[in-house]
């Protein structure tokens, strides 16, 4: 059988995916850059989210207006966001519409930063950042980077700082955008019911004036520190805690039983659910898996009453070990893989849900997967492959405590905002 995929590297570098999917009536494309927050210095924290917002406010041929019209003309489903590692810009069409949705989003690519929109996005994007404050899932995730990788990029808020952001200038977007945004450190994706060697074309076409930056882009790995930070927020009623342990990159071979894990510890009907919060401990308690290309962070977490928050660690802890001390059940392994299946199954009809997924596999292992190659790879998670990921990637042991919310507790560091 032949592969539905067409992979190509134009002269200056931009790489092209493509997944043909001739059943469907629609195609979808993305454009990503290789950059994020973990590639900003401290001074610069934000840059890569604002320059996200001014792509979408003007280029040479377009003003911000036009850009939104364009896109609706079109019928295009549209969105950009920016993590702590990558950019992605994304369109979803009609597939006689995907060409001219490529050139929208090339352009995009080059945008001409005008100094009225400028000044404008930085005030959005600061109420951004006043709106975060106030939402304690965020703070808590903010802090809980800031201290678990203090001394690495990761630290800082893919949002950036107030300060941070109000400093920024256009010459600092100007600067970041041409050496991040260079043609070797994108990669266009196309899904959908298209024409490849047309695909090509039109993106050597639009793209051809793109430089190369010549450059390796690599980055520094992250060690996750362990010990424990508390920060006291008067505002909130509620007080979170994440217990946090070493996890494994995206491209890791352990990641479907990490992910597995996880799920059966902190996901849809898991043990926290029955264990924590149906019986009135916390409304909100989970595990959650962040990876990255070259590492990840297993974060669990629970909110309760102030009062009840040693309890609430207590459990967490205690479930934790159980899980991985004595080998999960058969039925709960199949659980989550059916549960997970189901959704890669469903998410593989779709161009869109395949582009996000194809680039995700082309920047965490470097080539893409069909979905019968990511179902097998759920497929072969058992018992045994969990019990063998969690002797070597134990949610127990050292850890680093975040708490955060209006009680000092266990009043560590005495961090207030």
């Amino acid at each position: 059988m032949s592969s539905p995929y067409t992979l190509h590297t134009l002269d200056n570098g931009l790489r092209i995916v493509i997944e043909r999917m001739p059943d469907v009536n629609s195609a979808a494309a993305g454009f990503l850059a290789r950059t994020g927050a973990r590639d900003e210095t401290p001074e610069k924290a934000g840059v890569s989210h604002f320059l996200e917002h001014m792509c979408f406010k003007g280029t040479s041929n377009r003003d911000w207006r036009e850009i939104t019209v364009d896109f609706d003309k079109l019928g295009s489903v549209y969105n950009a966001f920016t993590s702590e590692d990558r950019t992605f810009y994304y369109g979803w069409v009609p597939k006689e519409n995907i060409n001219q949705q490529i050139e929208l989003i090339a352009d995009m690519m080059r945008p001409a930063l005008p100094t009225d929109e400028f000044d404008m996005e930085k005030n959005v994007i600061l109420e951004e950042i006043a709106m975060a404050k106030d939402s304690l899932d965020h703070v808590t995730f903010d802090f809980l980077l800031e201290r678990v990788f203090e001394g690495h990029p990761l630290a800082w808020p893919i949002l950036g700082y107030d300060t941070t952001v109000t400093d920024l200038s256009r010459d600092d977007l100007a600067a970041y955008h041409q050496r991040r945004y260079a043609a070797d450190n994108m990669t266009l994706v196309v899904a959908g019911n298209v024409d490849p060697d047309d695909i090509i074309a039109t993106a050597n076409r639009l793209t051809a004036d793109w430089q190369s930056s010549n450059d390796d882009h690599q980055r520094d790995v992250p060690t996750p520190r362990t010990g424990v930070a508390n920060l006291v927020v008067e505002r909130f009623n509620q007080q979170i805690v994440a217990l946090c342990f070493k996890g494994v990159s995206g491209n890791h071979p352990k990641h479907e039983s990490l992910e597995a894990a996880t799920s059966i510890l902190g996901g849809s009907n898991s043990r926290y659910y029955w264990n924590i919060i149906q019986t009135g401990l916390s409304p909100s308690a989970g595990a959650y898996h962040m990876d990255l290309s070259d590492s990840g962070l297993v974060i669990l977490y629970g909110q309760t009453d102030p009062a009840n928050i040693e309890e609430l660690t207590d459990a967490l802890r205690a479930e934790a070990k159980k899980l991985c001390e004595s080998k999960v059940e058969d039925k709960e392994v199949q659980r989550v893989k059916n549960r997970r299946r189901t959704t890669l199954a469903v998410e593989g009809e779709s161009p869109y849900h395949r582009l996000v997924q194809i680039m995700d596999d082309v920047d965490y292992r470097g080539a893409p997967r069909t979905v019968d190659e990511r179902l097998d790879a759920v497929q072969s998670v058992t018992a045994d492959t969990i019990a063998d990921t969690l002797a070597e990637f134990p949610f127990q042991g050292p850890e680093f405590l975040v708490s955060v919310g209006p009680r000092d507790w266990p009043g560590t560091n005495g961090a207030s905002q």
